[in-house]
């Protein structure tokens, strides 16, 4: 007879979890269906800002925020991060609520390379604020002529007598706007192409940091570009040594990349609930739909494919928590989940007919939630080369 917490999913009793694991599940989803039951529909840009704050101070206060980070010392759950449980978070925020999953996400992205490469005094100042909820973090990477290569990166940082000097742009800035602080790739120019970017980490109050444009997109989330201009940052807001900023950036997408696979697959899980409650209600020709065979086709492809996706993320994070190197086995979570729940959603609203298009029906509002995450943190063409690459070198 199992020893673990009951009621939690059957995917959990697959090799790569613990009862630890379990039990944090269920007291996830506990929290989650008290905290998260009420969905914002507000997208104004102050309302979708405002609830993100609040989002991030909520989940700061129930202690999901210190799973994001590093270091115990600096308010941490532990001193490495725990990828299954990053996963499952993302996983369980996902299915409940997609901005709360947002919120979560660039606490653990913005920060990161501080977890990763900074210095004590990096960690004390930042992490246990962003691990309390009392501070917002931002990953600033992309440019408007850098998003996949990185190596084209033309924001600059010239060094002075006791710090450094930004000039440039960033853009697609998760947080951008709402951030207390950013941590920013700049040109430090060491050796050309990626090998000569440092990581900064710069306050939102810096002199010389201003907000250039917010942006809309199709499923509203605080993003913005940031603009540089002859902004002073000191000496000891550099992340790392100088020129090493791409190994920073990677090894920071290394984490996270496959917690972006377990954010897909709970849109992906929550569409597939939504389709199997709609099909067991829906009336139509004298029974429900899901008495047409065509229905329960389509339902057992979602579930193969939700499965699918499942197997090669936690399959990442459980080798990632094992020390080992997961380059190939990320991309191949990232691109395979991403890629399922889009067309699970699709599916799912191709299901609930009408209904599936109206504004604020869950499948409408997943529809347009998931079409990002095959595009942020390395879009799907970029996660093939990796695979590619990687398996050619054997």
């Amino acid at each position: 007879m199992s020893d673990h917490p009951a009621n939690h999913p059957p995917e959990l009793d697959w090799p790569f979890f613990d009862n630890s694991h379990r039990d944090f599940k269920v007291r996830l989803d506990a929290w989650c269906q008290e905290h998260l039951v009420h969905a914002h529909h507000d997208e104004s840009r102050d309302a979708v800002d405002a609830e993100c704050i609040r989002l991030v101070r909520l989940l700061g206060s129930g202690g999901w925020l210190k799973h994001a980070v590093s270091g115990t010392a600096y308010g941490a759950a532990s001193d490495v991060i725990d990828t299954r449980q990053l996963c499952l978070l993302r996983e369980t925020l996902a299915f409940h609520n997609g901005l709360s999953d947002f919120a979560f996400a660039m606490q653990g992205l913005g920060t990161g390379a501080i977890s990763l490469m900074g210095t004590a005094d990096q960690k004390q100042r930042y992490l246990s604020r962003v691990a309390s909820g009392q501070a917002l973090s931002a990953f600033a990477l992309s440019e408007p002529d850098a998003g996949s290569d990185v190596a084209a990166m033309q924001c600059s940082a010239t060094a002075t007598a006791d710090g450094y000097v930004l000039n440039g742009r960033k853009t697609w800035i998760s947080n951008g706007g709402i951030a207390d602080f950013y941590v920013v790739f700049a040109r430090t120019g060491e050796a050309p192409g990626a090998r000569g970017i440092t990581a900064f980490i710069v306050d939102a109050d810096t002199p010389g940091l201003s907000i250039e444009e917010r942006i809309d997109v199709v499923a509203p989330h605080p993003l913005a570009t940031l603009k540089f201009d002859n902004c002073k940052v000191a000496a000891k807001q550099r992340i790392g040594e100088a020129g090493q900023g791409f190994k920073v950036a990677m090894a920071t997408l290394d984490v996270f990349r496959t917690s972006v696979a377990a954010a897909a697959l709970g849109f992906g899980r929550r569409a597939l609930h939504e389709s199997i409650s709609w099909a067991r209600s829906r009336k139509m020709f004298g029974q429900t739909l899901g008495d047409f065979q065509i229905t329960q086709t389509k339902i057992a492809q979602m579930a193969t494919m939700l499965d699918a996706a499942t197997l090669l993320t936690y399959r990442a994070a459980w080798l990632r928590d094992q020390g080992g190197r997961i380059t190939r086995e990320a991309a191949m979570a990232k691109m395979t989940a991403t890629e399922n729940a889009q067309q699970i959603i699709d599916m799912a609203v191709q299901m609930h007919g009408g209904m599936g298009v109206k504004k604020g029906v869950m499948v409408e509002s997943l529809y347009r939630e998931i079409r990002a995450l095959r595009i942020y943190e390395g879009a799907t063409e970029v996660q093939q080369l990796i695979i590619g690459k990687d398996v050619l070198k054997g």
